[in-house]
């Protein structure tokens, strides 16, 4: 298999959903409904809202399924792409609504940067492999040191601060501004 070819589930999904088949848009709501959920929410910080882009983001890929390209990335990837990008137009339309920067005085484009950074993250730490979100976990959730989450894990000090940096590393890139016509880390490539 090429290096760059999308794994087996998402060709084959992408084919189902091309198809009609409304199985498969039930598979693909079930493993991906929390995330476009959780990124939705996160970046607009209302209930119904997110429940809104959820189903508008399960919608157009029902409607588009030949939108997803496999070349440019993960069926997951691409989802959260589509989420991100409805929950700014979202954020865009309730600005437009508004005379001026909200009640804090944060203007549209840093309220979109904020919510993007924070979304990016909750995706970051739902797509990283389960060994490094359970040291972050135990260490930033429950208030462990190193050495409590080596022994909490069962593994040496230098495997647990090893988890431990690499998790903070791949959280420090929701925080990075994407260059001009790049996407942002986490979301594999622009579309």
């Amino acid at each position: 298999m090429a290096k760059n070819a999308p794994p087996r589930w998402d060709r084959k999904m992408q084919q189902r959903l091309a198809r009609g088949e409304a199985a498969a848009l039930g598979e693909l709501y079930d493993r991906f409904a929390s995330l476009v959920h959780s990124q939705a929410h996160r970046m607009l910080d209302d209930e119904t809202a997110a429940d809104l882009v959820t189903r508008e983001v399960f919608g157009y890929v029902w409607e588009n399924p030949d939108a997803y390209d496999p070349k440019q990335g993960s069926m997951r990837s691409w989802v959260a792409r589509l989420t991100h990008r409805q929950s700014v137009r979202r954020l865009r339309e309730e600005d437009s609504l508004r005379d001026g920067p909200d009640d804090d005085g944060i203007g549209l484009e840093e309220r979109v940067h904020r919510a993007t950074a924070a979304a990016r993250a909750d995706y970051i730490v739902a797509s990283m492999p389960s060994p490094l979100r359970a040291a972050l976990e135990l260490a930033y959730i429950q208030r462990r040191d190193y050495r409590q989450t080596a022994a909490d894990l069962g593994l040496t000090e230098d495997e647990a601060r090893r988890r431990l940096r690499l998790g903070l590393q791949l959280l420090s890139t929701a925080h990075t501004r994407p260059l001009e016509g790049t996407s942002p880390p986490g979301y594999g490539r622009p579309l």
